[in-house]
């Protein structure tokens, strides 16, 4: 049985077909984003003074339904920002998760830290999309490319200054498709694709599978300042969270009573 993300690779080619059609390279090679230097995710990640939560901006996904639809992009990413989160994740996809290429072109001229393209990257035409619209950095999912896919779309991002982050669900994963030369960090997503379930023991069982050279982020799940210590001690130093900031009215503010619960925390072992 095709599983969801099956659905949504299959759609996502037909809709770089599209795309292309409707907005040709060149006319993408014309935006002002691409002469910029994009900021460093891997580095904000790594910085002492800043949470290592990447704050995911998601108004709906195939596992929960609709999740957050009017939270406005601008104060919703601005207010994690302020809150203390590092970096941004900006959902893009419009048929599965009700995101637009304009979410993330909002969020960057309202901040100034890494953001993350969050879509379904299958061609380098995805890519070049990504840097015309802002983003600093792209997702590559190991589960539905080989891994001369990801050498070659992850080379072709490195071009364009873009940073990678390599999303893996299990070691087979893992060992297919980690390339020095194409990946910067790697996720380990804590979902489950058959069945929607999530378990951090996913990050926890990984965490000494991926080699120290690459930063490492955990996706999925995370509710507690508990959760990021717990993965913090492992060797992970990103913390993707999405869903439990956006089923929130405010989700700037869950942002900001997370970060602060993880602060009293830190204060508490320093102690």
């Amino acid at each position: 049985m095709p599983t969801i993300l099956d659905k949504i690779i299959t759609h996502k080619r037909q809709e770089v077909i599209d795309r292309q059609a409707l907005v040709p390279v060149k006319l993408l090679e014309k935006s002002l984003y691409m002469d910029s230097q994009p900021l460093s995710l891997r580095h904000y990640l790594l910085r002492d003074d800043l949470s290592g939560i990447i704050a995911e901006f998601k108004r709906k996904s195939p596992s929960k339904g609709v999740i957050n639809a009017h939270a406005p992009v601008e104060r919703t990413t601005l207010g994690y920002m302020q809150a203390g989160a590092s970096a941004l994740s900006v959902l893009t996809d419009t048929e599965f998760f009700g995101g637009k290429n304009e979410d993330l072109t909002v969020a960057r001229r309202y901040n100034f830290c890494p953001i993350l393209r969050k879509d379904f990257v299958v061609d380098e035409y995805q890519i070049l999309e990504a840097k015309s619209i802002g983003a600093d950095a792209v997702l590559l999912i190991a589960a539905v490319l080989t891994g001369e896919e990801v050498l070659r779309l992850g080379r072709f991002a490195k071009s364009l200054g873009l940073e990678v982050l390599l999303e893996i669900h299990n070691a087979e994963e893992l060992d297919k498709t980690l390339h020095p030369d194409a990946v910067s960090l790697v996720g380990v997503n804590n979902r489950n694709l058959h069945d929607f379930s999530v378990s951090l023991d996913i990050s926890g069982e990984l965490a000494q599978r991926i080699p120290n050279d690459y930063v490492k982020v955990t996706e999925s799940g995370l509710s507690s300042a508990a959760d990021i210590e717990a993965l913090r001690a492992v060797g992970y130093r990103g913390f993707l969270i999405g869903e439990t900031f956006m089923r929130h009215g405010r989700p700037e503010k869950a942002c900001a009573a997370l970060v602060q619960q993880l602060r009293a925390t830190e204060a508490v072992t320093l102690l």
